[in-house]
């Protein structure tokens, strides 16, 4: 089971990057995927999560509005779309996937992928 984070880089404030997580090995329709970022001297925080099967989302609040998260079935790709990106929105931004979102809320995680640094200058 494999899950392969992708399209990070550094990118001016105000712009946008699209990260994608491929996953491979097994069937993930029945889990929640998510992203996660940590700062340098920051926690690991969770922003933002899809229920694979039924599209439900969640979005932290700091991102709310300015990240979309979504699935390609076909693909077995996990996206994240960041637009109007901020300096603090700079992190290693990883992918997970976890049997609920309370799991994935508890770092209870199934799978995790290696992360993609996202760079954002000021």
């Amino acid at each position: 089971v494999q899950l392969q984070a992708s399209g990070g880089g550094l990118v001016q404030a105000g712009g946008s990057l699209r990260l994608s997580c491929a996953a491979s090995g097994r069937t993930f329709s029945s889990y929640i995927m998510g992203w996660f970022r940590q700062a340098p001297g920051k926690e690991r925080e969770l922003v933002a999560a899809i229920f694979w099967g039924g599209g439900n989302t969640y979005y932290a609040d700091r991102v709310k509005g300015r990240f979309t998260i979504s699935r390609n079935s076909t693909k077995n790709t996990v996206n994240l779309q960041m637009s109007s990106l901020k300096p603090e929105d700079t992190a290693v931004y990883s992918c997970a996937a976890a049997s609920t979102l309370a799991a994935m809320w508890l770092g209870r995680i199934d799978y995790w992928g290696r992360g993609t640094l996202v760079t954002v200058s000021s």
